[in-house]
């Protein structure tokens, strides 16, 4: 199975360690699992934003006084 060496100053380390014991982690455990986590907080904000973005009009529909000073010219203008 491929591994990695990863290179910490004592400073970073302690504070790795000090996030894995939070979350009751083993530090090899917690290092494996960063990048699967950043993966999936990726996705989640691209659905999010995509989410947003669909459902923008509706919105501005609901909350009028909630749009942007700038969208709300631009608004003015393509009307």
């Amino acid at each position: 199975m491929p591994s990695l060496n990863v290179t910490f100053t004592d400073e970073e380390l302690e504070e790795v360690r000090a996030a894995a014991a939070a979350e009751g982690k083993s530090l090899k455990q917690y290092v494996h699992d960063l990048p699967l986590r950043e993966r999936q907080r990726r996705q989640f904000v691209r659905y999010a934003a995509s989410w947003g973005e669909t459902h923008r009009a509706e919105f501005d529909d609901a909350f009028p006084d909630e749009i942007p000073p700038g969208a709300r010219e631009r608004g003015a203008d393509a009307a």
